[in-house]
């Protein structure tokens, strides 16, 4: 197919009657095939390519010298707008002081005492060697009698030393009235505690839940 040239052959004249594509404002001519002859386009179905003047019009017919119809614009979807009012959460530092009714704690350690309270703080494990063990307290005066001891309770009881230790390391260095010196004077007593108690490392089963203390007294 080839243009035989806009100058060769007229643009074809139709009544105004004459319900046509070439009498409609949104075609616009575009060049002369050898085949068809004068072909153009509709301005407002782009769609449809090329096409004859003599075309039979469609439901958008637009006699020339009236108004041409626009193309109506994309609905565009709305967003509902939320009516709630929006709360901005502030995450809470676990090292503010909570006061109940004269007792000052951390909100870290008032959690460890909840999750100790509900069983979800995990207990360090102890040492598999002493799972169900005994200890016996043997007095000197063989006519009293020994005293035994659950290695289970025992090892308890070390565990909530270590972690009231740990609270009372917590408290003074959040303590907001004493000085860095008296934090470091305090902070040496509670390693020399810790030192004492490395006798009971041996109950442990993972080095990390141990007691350290100061090397001196390691």
């Amino acid at each position: 197919m080839s243009d035989a040239g806009e100058g060769s052959l007229p643009f074809p004249v139709f009544k105004p009657e004459e319900r046509v594509c070439g009498n409609c404002k949104l075609f616009s001519p575009q060049s002369v095939e050898e085949r068809r002859g004068w072909v153009g386009a509709c301005r407002l179905h782009s769609w449809r390519g090329h096409f004859p003047p003599s075309a039979p019009i469609c439901d958008k017919y637009t006699p020339r010298g009236s108004a041409a119809p626009v193309a109506p614009a994309p609905a565009r979807e709305r967003t509902a707008r939320g009516v709630a009012p929006v709360v901005v959460r502030r995450r809470a530092d676990p090292n503010d002081v909570v006061d109940l009714e004269g007792l000052s704690m951390t909100r870290e350690e008032l959690m460890d005492i909840f999750r100790e309270a509900s069983g979800l703080l995990d207990a360090p494990p102890l040492a598999n060697k002493w799972e169900g063990g005994t200890m016996r307290l043997v007095p000197a005066n063989t006519e009293l009698q020994p005293k035994d001891l659950p290695i289970d309770s025992l090892f308890h009881k070390v565990v909530m030393v270590r972690d009231r230790l740990r609270v009372l390391e917590q408290k003074l260095n959040a303590h907001p009235k004493l000085s860095d010196a008296e934090k470091v004077e305090l902070q040496s007593y509670i390693t020399r505690v810790y030192g004492s108690l490395t006798s009971f490392n041996v109950l442990f089963k993972e080095k990390a839940d141990q007691f350290v203390g100061s090397k001196s007294e390691d």
